[in-house]
């Protein structure tokens, strides 16, 4: 961010009704040292006005009360130059002492675009600068250092020191062979020159063999459940010689074919999905994650967070802003398509229909158990249910990736916190949407 942009960020617009929340907010910009151009209410406001203070940010705290006055005053929040703040203002109204001061130091980064969350103090108290010129060696740095005490030492303990001589071998051994006399020692003497005899002349036919009677076997049988048993007799009457009986033809017309799986439609239903699960805080988190996945990603995302008042349709909004992929909103019997972010209304679930994933209506909403392990993911961020968390570790031991999210920014960090304990992955959001391009990659 270049010098000239700073002032302009530090102008800064607070929009969130009458209450604690607000005050909090406008002491946490206080202590970030930003200009508040402008303080009201998102559902009072009028659009040229917010337009006419020209804020460099725009700090909001969101709850489901404003949600029709934030479509209202969207062609000025939609401008890519502003900058957005997203808070929610239930959690900001009870954030006090510690929260409320790690809260304000993620603020001051925000604005001033760097990322020092540290409290003060933690500064290291000096640098490493480096210096013209060749290092010090060893020899120069111990030049002028008393070496006579480590001399005298050693002369005197000299003597004591066991004196250098030649190996002798012992008379026991022998020096080693070489290969050439091993390899002779095993050859075996030559035989003396015996007479040659011709190779014997084969007989033109071999003699004929009399056949010895066996016996009486007529009472010799096999293993009573052969199916060859009770045809022996009716063999051994015919003659030994007879020829057997001639295999019937080969019933072709009752062959059948084992019926195929129907193939799957042309549809572009995938085979599996991230799942991302988020709750109290999460808002923040999940713009974070999304911002960081690029567009064309090879596998399509759920997001799931339970809002009050069930306006998810602002919530694909506020998402699509900073997203590379489109969000949209699930709908059911529709399929679940790669490249895609969905936000799932809470009377949205999944099925699987030949190898591919839709949309379908559930009033119990989206169930981890139904995701294929071997294609799916599950993110658990920050405010995730932690009733859930138990489907998700089964999901990840029969081959799911699952990550978590840790760090500052979660602050209830429950469910994510009891994913990490099992041994999955934990990272910051943008950490976790790397490690999802990773393993799965962006389709061309």
């Amino acid at each position: 961010m270049s010098a000239n942009d700073l002032p302009l960020l530090l102008s800064v617009a607070l929009l969130a009704r009458p209450g604690q929340a607000r005050e909090r907010l406008r002491d946490a910009l206080a202590q970030a040292g930003a200009t508040l151009v402008l303080e009201e209410d998102p559902n009072t406001l009028d659009v040229q006005v917010l337009r006419d203070a020209a804020p460099g940010a725009v700090l909001i705290a969101l709850e489901p009360a404003i949600e029709d006055a934030l479509e209202r005053l969207d062609p000025v929040l939609g401008s890519p130059s502003l900058t957005l703040i997203f808070d929610e203002a239930e959690l900001a109204a009870r954030r006090e002492g510690w929260e409320a001061q790690r809260w304000a130091r993620h603020l001051v980064a925000k604005l001033h675009g760097h990322h020092d969350v540290l409290p003060p103090g933690s500064e290291q108290d000096s640098l490493l600068q480096p210096e013209p010129g060749m290092p010090t060696t060893p020899a120069e740095l111990h030049a002028d250092a008393p070496l006579d005490f480590h001399v005298r030492e050693a002369f005197d303990a000299a003597a004591d020191v066991p004196a250098d001589g030649l190996y002798q071998a012992p008379d026991a051994l022998s020096e080693p062979m070489s290969l050439e006399e091993a390899l002779a020692a095993l050859q075996p003497p030559s035989p003396a020159a015996a007479p040659s005899v011709p190779p014997p002349v084969p007989p033109s036919a071999p003699p004929a063999i009399a056949r010895v009677p066996l016996g009486d076997h007529s009472s010799w049988s096999l293993v009573d459940d052969s199916a060859d048993t009770a045809a022996e007799p009716a063999r051994a009457s015919a003659g030994a010689d007879a020829a057997p009986p001639p295999l019937s033809a080969f019933d072709i017309e009752r062959l059948s074919l084992v019926e195929l799986e129907a193939e799957r439609p042309n549809d572009g239903a995938a085979a599996g999905a991230v799942l991302v699960l988020a709750g109290i805080g999460g808002p923040d988190a999940l713009r974070r994650l999304l911002a960081t996945l690029p567009s064309g990603l090879a596998t399509p995302v759920l997001v799931h967070m339970r809002l009050d008042g069930g306006r998810y349709g602002n919530l694909v909004k506020q998402m699509a802003r900073v997203s590379a992929l489109p969000v949209l909103l699930a709908e059911a019997d529709q399929p679940v398509q790669a490249g895609n972010a969905y936000i799932l209304p809470d009377d949205i679930g999944l099925a699987e229909r030949q190898r591919g994933l839709y949309f379908h209506g559930d009033a119990q909403g989206v169930q981890v158990a139904t995701l294929p392990p071997a294609h799916s993911a599950v993110v658990l961020l920050s405010g995730a249910d932690t009733a859930q968390v138990e489907d998700v570790l089964a999901l990840a031991a029969a081959g799911a990736w699952v990550g978590a999210q840790v760090g500052e920014g979660c602050y209830d960090p429950a469910a994510a916190n009891a994913a990490v304990a099992a041994g999955m992955d934990a990272g910051e959001p943008p950490q976790l949407a790397q490690s999802i391009v990773e393993r799965w990659g962006v389709s061309e």
